[in-house]
C-alpha cells in the first residue's frame, strides 16, 4: 500500500516542476512582469522628454523669444547698444 502512495507523491511532484520552475512557468512570468514593469517606467520617462522637446521645437520654430533666449544664454548674443555684464554668482 505505500507503493501506490509513494508513486503518486512523486508524479504530483513530477506535474509541479514544470508549473514553478520549467520554460513557461510561474517564476518566469513574474520576472518577465517585473521586466515589463521596468520597461513601463523607461518608456514613462522617455515619453515626458520628448513631450519636454517637442515643446521646445514648437517654441523655436514658432516664436523669436526662445532663439533669443537661447543665442543669449549659449552664444553671448547681445543686441545693439546693450552692454553686457555678468555677476558671479553667490554661495
Amino acid at each position: 500500500m505505500r507503493w501506490p502512495v509513494t508513486i503518486l507523491i512523486f508524479l504530483a511532484l513530477a506535474l509541479q516542476y514544470p508549473l514553478w520552475i520549467g520554460k513557461g512557468g510561474w517564476l518566469r512570468v513574474w520576472e518577465v512582469e517585473k521586466q515589463l514593469a521596468a520597461q513601463k517606467d523607461a518608456n514613462l520617462r522617455l515619453e515626458q522628454r520628448n513631450t519636454g522637446l517637442e515643446a521646445e521645437v514648437r517654441d523655436l520654430k514658432t516664436g523669436y523669444e526662445a532663439i533669443e533666449e537661447r543665442a543669449r544664454f549659449e552664444l553671448g548674443l547681445t543686441k545693439p547698444d546693450e552692454v553686457f555684464v555678468q555677476t558671479p554668482l553667490s554661495r
